[in-house]
């Protein structure tokens, strides 16, 4: 009763909310309990299954998944919800022992371009060209003025926002091009705002219709093209005037 359904991360390793996202963002249920929401009925449809427009054809099976889910699940209703502290489950949390974890285990450094999948249709410039996106090594003015090869004068975007040209501006929030994914989030009818980094939008884009490998193999694909656009239109402008 004091666990959220979609916010808390109470089955599986993600909360349900980043597994299954694109119904997170249409559901009327979004701060309901676990409990509200097997009372409402969790059977094909009952009214935990509430949402804000009509879904469409992937959007029932990941309804179906879901409901997989929750059919080897059974409530106790006469156990209190707990926290669980994964790293001592059977101590639990103390001061201590965090301290040790962190001074004796070196955390690894996670690379989301590991998470990059080959597509046959993608050049391999293309996929090149997004390997060295998320590790920050694009040639923007920014960058080039890091370097020494660029004048503070001409580091503003070719866009004409009067912005500075980095990565995160160039390929999120510009104005012009930044809507790219705005239109995109509308063409397949989902809510979202971009993160401030790529890395981040790269994970959040490419769940949008859940974790299933083909669905996100096919919105990597579009990530791919869309960066790519970006910058073919970025030295377009840069170097031809068009």
């Amino acid at each position: 009763m004091n666990t959220l359904f979609w916010y808390d991360r109470w089955l599986g390793d993600v909360p349900l909310c980043r597994r299954f996202t694109c119904l997170f963002y249409i559901s009327t249920n979004k701060s309901s309990t676990v409990a509200d929401m097997f009372s409402l009925g969790r059977e094909e449809g009952g009214e935990t299954w509430s949402w804000r427009r009509r879904l469409w054809a992937w959007e029932k099976e990941m309804v179906v998944e879901c409901r997989n889910l929750l059919n080897n699940i059974v409530l106790q209703s006469d156990v209190s919800d707990r926290w669980q502290w994964y790293l001592d489950i059977a101590g639990g949390y103390i001061v201590r022992g965090t301290c040790l974890i962190r001074t004796t285990q070196v955390s690894p450094l996670v690379d989301v371009t590991g998470d990059l999948i080959w597509h046959k249709q993608v050049p391999l410039n293309v996929f090149i060209h997004a390997w060295r996106l998320m590790r920050g090594r694009m040639p923007t003015k920014n960058n080039l003025l890091r370097c020494g090869i660029n004048q503070v004068k001409a580091i503003r975007y070719v866009a004409g926002c009067g912005i500075d040209e980095s990565t995160y501006h160039m390929f999120l929030h510009c104005d012009i091009f930044g809507s790219l994914w705005q239109h995109f989030r509308t063409w397949i009818d989902v809510s979202g705002v971009d993160p401030h980094n790529l890395r981040d939008h790269f994970i959040q884009f490419t769940h949008y219709m859940g974790h299933l490998k083909t669905r996100c193999s096919f919105l990597q694909l579009i990530w791919l093209l869309c960066v790519w656009l970006v910058w073919n239109e970025r030295n377009n402008r840069l170097f031809s005037n068009v």
